[in-house]
Parts: structure tokens; C-alpha cells; sequence
């Protein structure tokens, strides 16, 4: 462990540095000068045999000739006279026919050029008119530069003059150049290697030093001091650690301060607060929240959250609030005796972002939620007290309409108008008992197991004539699926897509379409309802939900709309643990999405 450690210092990392530096820039500068040195010779004995072939006038000697196979016995004098001993390159000469007539290699006389020679050489000087060269092997793995010079001008080229000339020396030259820089690397590493290890020395015991004192801090001991022993980095970082020492003294000295402030705070504040670990010990709970729910000092040394607080409500449920913390911070509110109690929660956490407990707040809401019950109350009191002169109007409309008026076709219109009034208000009543009811926890659910697709085809059925009024196209996309078990109240859920399919309806144009489709996703039965009517503005949709809120009031109330259908159906499918969205876009029609959770399985089930 301690070889580990040593070898992980910053001392062997600074030696590491500079061997690669060093490593890494003798490779490169290694590489270039041999790659230039090669380039350097290749290109030299190209200019000096180019150099010689054209100054010697050989060419111009061999373009007398209109066959260069006719005069072979004369090429061939010529090479041996004037290009054999004192030319070390081999020289061929080749006819059209590629055939090689003369080389001052005698081996290759009278031999196809194309089975010895580079062909894509030949082709380029005996038909493009152009010198060519290339480097490569010969038959014998030999390195050699191959160059070809054409015997004659355009179209009147007779042959090529074909020179190879050996490498063997070049690269001989180079191998030795390569092992005289590696030598030189090897030294050069190694005298790096002696340097770095004495100048991580000396930056590494300063910081060793800060290092040791450092440690003796953490334990708690802050009359630790460094000496400065230079004005460089080092000095300055020794210089920031005494510094740094007497700016912690006072932070912890401010610290506590804010620690007596925030328990000042906390003892005389009007909300109560607790705070439980993960585990579910109660770490603290302020006077307040002692107070609120009647909490002793003893109970909240030996117990948990779920042994003291979960009798008030369970919102209290270590699992039930982590769980409600996962999204963020959550806000309920419960009843205890005749108390009423709005809770606020949330996780902390330290310094790392890891969650190390659950914050909670407790505010007393008695008073409020007594106001806001008065106000429920008289929704339902009103309702209640004009249903009954309702029910006389309706009576008496109905009398009229018989035709006891002798002026019989204004009495029917007047009627007509007040029996419509009458039918909005008496919906009006209905809407607001059925959300007091709601309110008070009062409607009375018959939930079972049932088909949500048979339901959803019953409600397409009952809104089909007046869709096919107005031309409208009602589209079952969920035709294909043929079952979709759900536990829910059939009255109440029918309800929910009655209300949502005729609103499609109303606010979509003649001749519009609306697609209904049905799916299971993740657990949940899914029903979506789109249109490509009017549409509304995205800032109207946060509200829409509240109770008698319109878009457009004046076209909603002509339209029949009491501005509490939405406001019902979400309470009728959260009653279910669902939820219900809607999307729009003004002019493009509006999307709304139902989901509920699927029927548990069951041995038998009750299909409806």
C-alpha cells in the first residue's frame, strides 16, 4: 500500500512529465530528420542519374534510329563501351514491342520488359511521352529506384531507356541513422529521468509539508503555521495556507454565530418543523411542532416517525414520503380532531448532493379551512334552493307550451327561450351538488372490474348522431383492441368521456374529425380524444380545469357550457387514481388524454 502510494506521488508524476516531453519530442524530431534524409537521397540519386542520361546526349544518339530493333548490335557496343564500367546503375533499353534490345545487364537481353520490368513505367514514357519513376523491390527483395525515359518526341517515340538503380546503400545508411537517434534518445531519458526525480524533490517537500500540517488541522489543531522558504508558486501556496488557517478560525467563529441565530429561529417560529433521517429517527422538532401534535421529549428519543406521527395522519409514512420526495417537494393536508394541518416536505441534503433526510413543516390551517368549508357550503345551499322554484318554472313552461296563449307562435318562442334557461340552470344545480359532493366526499362510488373498450363504444354511440349532424367524422382508432380492464364507477367514467367527446364535438367545425383511440402503456389504460377544431391559446389551458372558467364566455354559454364539466372530470378520475391532460394549439384543435390504472388480475372477474 505504501509502494502504491509513493509511486502515485506528484514527484514520479513531474519525472513521468518530463520523460514523455522528452520522449515524445526526440521521437518526433527522430522521425522528421530520417524522413527528410530519405527523401534527401531518394531525390539526389534521381537528379544524378536524370542529370546524366539527358547531359550525356544518349537520347538524342538513339533517336537517329527508326527501329531500335534493327540496331540492337549497335545500342548494345554503345552501353558496353561507353555506360558499362563506368555507370554502376542498370540500363536497359526497350523497343515498342517491349522487348528489352540492349541492358548492360546481359541477362536480361532479348527478354520481355513487362515480366521484369515496372509496366506502368514503360506505358508512361513509351506512350504519355513523360519520364516516370517509382521505388520499389526486385526479384531478389532488392530495394531500387526504377526511372524511364522516352527514346523520341510525341508520336515519334521508338523506346525507353529504362535505368534501376540500387538502394541497398541508402537504406543501409538510414537503418544506422535510426539506431544513432535511438542511442541518443536513450541518453537523453535517462539524464531527464536524474533531472526531473531532483526537481520534484524540491517542489514535493514544500507541499509535504502543507500536506502534514493540513492533517493535524483536520484532527482539529488550527495553530499549525507553514514557513515560507521562497517567493515562488510553493512560497505562495505555503503563504495562502497561513492565510487560509485565520480565515477557517473566523468562519467557524461566524458559523456558530449562525448556528445560535438559526436555533433562535427555529425555537420561536410559528410553524412546526421536524426533520427525520432516512432511517426515520427524529433528529429535531421544534417547539411548535411539539406543541401541534402534543410530542414529548421521551417519545422522541426512543421512537421513529412511523411510531409517533403516523397516528395523525399517514402522510407520516417514512416510505409514503420518500416516495413523494423523489419528484420533488410535496404539500398535503390532514385533519386531527378538530384540527386541520397543512404539511409541506421536502428531502436535504449535504455536501455531496446525497439525500441524507426529510424536512417537514406544519402549518395550522384550522381557521382556513373553515372559510373555504363556508364557501362549499354555500354553493351547495344555494343549488339546493334553487332547484326547487326550477322545478315550478320547468312545470309551468310545460303548461304554456301546450298552446293555452292565443298569440301561439311568440308564446312558444318565449317559452322556447325560458325552458332553455330553465334546462341550463337546472344543469347549473346539478353540476354544483355533483362537485359538493365531491368536495365532501360524499358521492358514492359503485366501481368493478369493466371494459373500458365496451364502455368507450357505447359513448361513441350516443354522440354519433350529433356528430354525423354536423358532418363531423368520428374516428375509432382502438377497433382493433377488444378488451381493456379497468376498475371504475361505469356511471361516473361514462360521464367523464360523454363530457369530453361532446366538447370535442361543440368545438370542432362541421365537417371536422375526431379520432378516439384506446391503449394499454406501463400499466395504465390510456384514452386520448383529438380534433382539429378551434383549439385554444396555450395560456388558457393551466385554467381550464377551474370551476366556471370558459375560453370564450360568451361562445361557451351559447353553446350550453356551464364551465364545470372539466372541473367534475378530473375529480371523477383522480376519485379513480388517474389523471386527465389536455393539449392545444389555437386553430389546430385540441388533444385530451385519460388514464387510469388496469384492474388488478383476478381469479374471476365480473365483465361489464
Amino acid at each position: 500500500m505504501l509502494g502504491t502510494k509513493r509511486w502515485n506521488s506528484i514527484r514520479w508524476r513531474i519525472v513521468l512529465i518530463y520523460f514523455l516531453l522528452v520522449f515524445i519530442a526526440m521521437t518526433i524530431v527522430s522521425v522528421f530528420i530520417v524522413n527528410q534524409l530519405e527523401v534527401y537521397q531518394l531525390n539526389s540519386i534521381r537528379d544524378n542519374l536524370t542529370k546524366t542520361v539527358k547531359d550525356s546526349g544518349l537520347l538524342t544518339s538513339f533517336e537517329v534510329y527508326d527501329n531500335l530493333s534493327s540496331h540492337s548490335a549497335e545500342i548494345q557496343t554503345t552501353l558496353d563501351q561507353g555506360w558499362k564500367n563506368s555507370f554502376q546503375e542498370e540500363m536497359s533499353i526497350v523497343d515498342t514491342n517491349f522487348t528489352i534490345i540492349a541492358s548492360t545487364n546481359k541477362n536480361i537481353i532479348g527478354k520481355n520488359a513487362a515480366e521484369l520490368l515496372n509496366t506502368t513505367l514503360l506505358t508512361t514514357a513509351m506512350i504519355g511521352g513523360k519520364q516516370a519513376e517509382a521505388d520499389g523491390v526486385n526479384l531478389s527483395n532488392i530495394p531500387i529506384k526504377s526511372i524511364a525515359f522516352p527514346i523520341g518526341e510525341q508520336e515519334n517515340i521508338i523506346g525507353t531507356v529504362y535505368i534501376r538503380a540500387d538502394l541497398s546503400n541508402v537504406f543501409d545508411f538510414l537503418t544506422q541513422s535510426k539506431l544513432i537517434f535511438i542511442r541518443a534518445m536513450v541518453l537523453a531519458l535517462l539524464v531527464t529521468v536524474v533531472l526531473g526525480f531532483f526537481i520534484a524533490k524540491s517542489i514535493t517537500v514544500p507541499i509535504n509539508d502543507v500536506t502534514e500540517k493540513a492533517e493535524k488541522m483536520a484532527q482539529g489543531d488550527f495553530s499549525q503555521e507553514v514557513s515560507v522558504m521562497s517567493d515562488d508558486e510553493i512560497g505562495r501556496l505555503a503563504e495562502m495556507f497561513n492565510l487560509l488557517r485565520e480565515k477557517l478560525n473566523i468562519t467557524l467563529s461566524e458559523i456558530s454565530n449562525e448556528k445560535s441565530k438559526l436555533e433562535t429561529i427555529l425555537h420561536y417560529m410559528a410553524d412546526g418543523l421536524i426533520a427525520i433521517d432516512l432511517s426515520g429517527r427524529i433528529i429535531h422538532a421544534n417547539p411548535a411542532a411539539r406543541q401541534m401534535l402534543g410530542l414529548t421529549d421521551p417519545e422522541l428519543e426512543v421512537k421513529n416517525c412511523n411510531d409517533i406521527l403516523r397516528k395523525y395522519s399517514k402522510i407520516f409514512d417514512l416510505e409514503n414520503l420518500k416516495e413523494n420526495c423523489k419528484e420533488g417537494s410535496g404539500q398535503e393536508i390532514f385533519n386531527y380532531g378538530a384540527s386541520a394541518f397543512a404539511v409541506r416536505y421536502d428531502r436535504f441534503r449535504d455536501e455531496n448532493e446525497e439525500d441524507v433526510g426529510i424536512i417537514i413543516i406544519l402549518q395550522d390551517i384550522t381557521e382556513r379551512q373553515k372559510l373555504e368549508n363556508m364557501q362549499t357550503d354555500f354553493v351547495a345551499n344555494v343549488s339546493h334552493e334553487l332547484k326547487t322554484p326550477l322545478t315550478t318554472i320547468k312545470s309551468y313552461t310545460e303548461t304554456l307550451m301546450d298552446g293555452t296563449i292565443e298569440d301561439t307562435e311568440v308564446a312558444r318562442n318565449f317559452l322556447n327561450i325560458i325552458d332553455t334557461e330553465a334546462d341550463r340552470m337546472n344543469r347549473l344545480v346539478k353540476d354544483l351538488l355533483q362537485l359538493s359532493r365531491l368536495d365532501y366526499k360524499q358521492e358514492k362510488w359503485h366501481k368493478k372490474d369493466s371494459n373500458l373498450i365496451w364502455l368507450l363504444r357505447a359513448v361513441v354511440t350516443k354522440v354519433e348522431m350529433t356528430a354525423i349532424q354536423k358532418e363531423q367524422h368520428l374516428n375509432c382508432i382502438f377497433d382493433g383492441e377488444q378488451k381493456i380492464m379497468v376498475t371504475i364507477d361505469k356511471d361516473r367514467i361514462e360521464q367523464v368521456l360523454l363530457n369530453i367527446l361532446s366538447n370535442a364535438i361543440k368545438y370542432t367545425q362541421e365537417g371536422g374529425r375526431i379520432d378516439i383511440d384506446a391503449m394499454r402503456t406501463d400499466g395504465q389504460a390510456k384514452v386520448i380524444v383529438t380534433d382539429n377544431g378551434i383549439g385554444m391559446a396555450e395560456s388558457e389551458i393551466p385554467r381550464i380545469f377551474e370551476r366556471f372558467y370558459r375560453v370564450d364566455k360568451a361562445r361557451s354559454r351559447a353553446m350550453g357550457g356551464t364551465g364545470l364539466g372539466l372541473s367534475i372530470s378530473r375529480q371523477i378520475v383522480e376519485e379513480h387514481g388517474g389523471t386527465i391532460e389536455i393539449e392545444s394549439q389555437e386553430g389546430k384543435g385540441t388533444k385530451a388524454t385519460i388514464i387510469l390504472p388496469l384492474a388488478p388480475i383476478r381469479g374471476q372477474r365480473n365483465i361489464e
